[in-house]
């Protein structure tokens, strides 16, 4: 029997298993994953990874394989225009560190970091079992079962759902969602540009929503370009000549000519709140718990401290003997992450309904809003370490950089 299950093997659920693994190195963890082998390995897209995940990688022992991959953000600057505004004036800007050397996000190649976390497990003896997708669950009192794809079946003391915004396990544990679509999709692509962008990252909050361009390493820029859904649809069937027009008129000029490398693919955009995080045997992490709007880039590190709350939770009650399954131990790991999972949802939805907004008072008010921040110095750096997630109070301790 295992000690623990992990069912979603993309970044959250191989960090997942790690993080355990690493510091309770007896517990018998392994990982399902429903996608083929080498699925992984064409995914082009990149994440933003703020510092304090960076800090977890580094306990890890792979932030050396990721690093040379990986481009700091050095600077931020957010701007609020239409489409056709010759000139978008900068209303805030943010410098890119948190500390001396310690940029407050780096962007990272998906591919990356999920082939780091793989060698890992290879390493730490964790199991991966590829193209088994879970398809019942039955829970008992001392373990659950799964049955998987190809009707076998696996018994753990403790199951770990990573299987993304449609997860399939919350909906076989019985767990109710909260859900709204936002009618809009985010368009995610990468292109290359002439001159160097000098790791500075740019948000652009356009009438259809926000536009953020993401610097990549070898004048390479990631783009998270949110536009309502039939538009986005329509843009990403285009032909690259049109999309590159399309493209110009929001990214600019000011990098000299513009190029899409690889496919450019469009994601409907919703908020999704697990009612509950846990259940008995049962807990969600990542998106399996939470989908937020990407306006502030949140969505992957909010996985990674669900990661580091859980694997806190597992290891310490492990160390006193606890059951690691037990309802009571998962409630502390759901008491830790559920406030803070609803409070940065709410924020997103918030932001993206004030900035998806062409009406005059309203595009006023936030403009000056957004002038204030930019000058009170105090209160940028206090967003500053929000949003790299090193000021937080309850941070766990892989999060701060300390080994469980």
């Amino acid at each position: 029997m295992l000690d623990m299950l992990v069912v979603g093997g993309g970044y959250v659920g191989l960090s997942a298993a790690v993080a355990v693994k690493q510091a309770a190195p007896h517990l018998n963890v392994a990982v399902v994953e429903a996608a083929p082998e080498h699925v992984w390995k064409n995914d082009t897209r990149a994440s933003a990874v703020i510092a304090a995940a960076a800090k977890m990688l580094e306990i890890f022992g792979i932030w050396n394989e990721i690093e040379p991959a990986a481009q700091p953000i050095t600077k931020m600057i957010v701007t609020d225009s239409k489409t056709s505004d010759p000139v978008r004036p900068v209303f805030l800007t943010f410098d890119g560190e948190v500390a001396e050397g310690r940029p407050f996000a780096h962007m990272i190649p998906n591919v990356t970091m999920v082939a780091a976390l793989r060698g890992l497990c290879e390493r730490l003896g964790i199991d991966i079992r590829h193209g088994l997708g879970a398809t019942e669950l039955k829970t008992e009192d001392s373990h659950v079962t799964v049955t998987l794809a190809d009707g076998s079946t696996l018994e753990s003391r403790l199951l770990v759902a990573c299987d993304g915004v449609r997860s399939k396990l919350r909906d076989l544990a019985g767990i109710k969602t909260v859900t709204w679509d936002y009618g809009q999709s985010g368009i995610v692509a990468t292109v290359e540009h002439e001159r160097p962008h000098e790791g500075c990252a740019e948000e652009h909050f356009l009438p259809a929503g926000p536009f953020a361009i993401l610097p990549l390493r070898n004048n390479r820029s990631s783009l998270v370009w949110t536009e309502r859904t039939h538009d986005a649809d329509r843009l990403v069937a285009a032909d690259d000549l049109v999309f590159e027009e399309e493209l110009e008129r929001r990214f600019g000029h000011k990098l000299g000519a513009l190029k899409v490398i690889g496919d450019k693919r469009a994601f409907p955009l919703g908020l999704t709140l697990a009612r509950a995080f846990v259940a008995p045997r049962f807990a969600l992490a990542g998106d399996a718990a939470h989908g937020i709007h990407p306006i502030s880039g949140q969505g992957l590190n909010l996985g990674f401290k669900d990661v580091a709350a859980l694997a806190e939770t597992i290891v310490e009650a492990d160390r006193l003997g606890l059951d690691i399954g037990s309802i009571n131990i998962l409630e502390r790991y759901q008491t830790w992450r559920r406030f803070d999972t609803f409070r940065v949802g709410m924020t997103t939805d918030v932001l993206n309904r004030l900035f998806s907004n062409d009406a005059t008072p309203i595009r006023i008010a936030r403009d000056i809003g957004l002038g204030l921040v930019d000058r009170l110095p105090r209160l940028k750096s206090f967003f500053i370490g929000q949003a790299a997630g090193t000021t937080a109070k309850d941070n766990p301790r892989l999060l701060a950089g300390q080994a469980i």
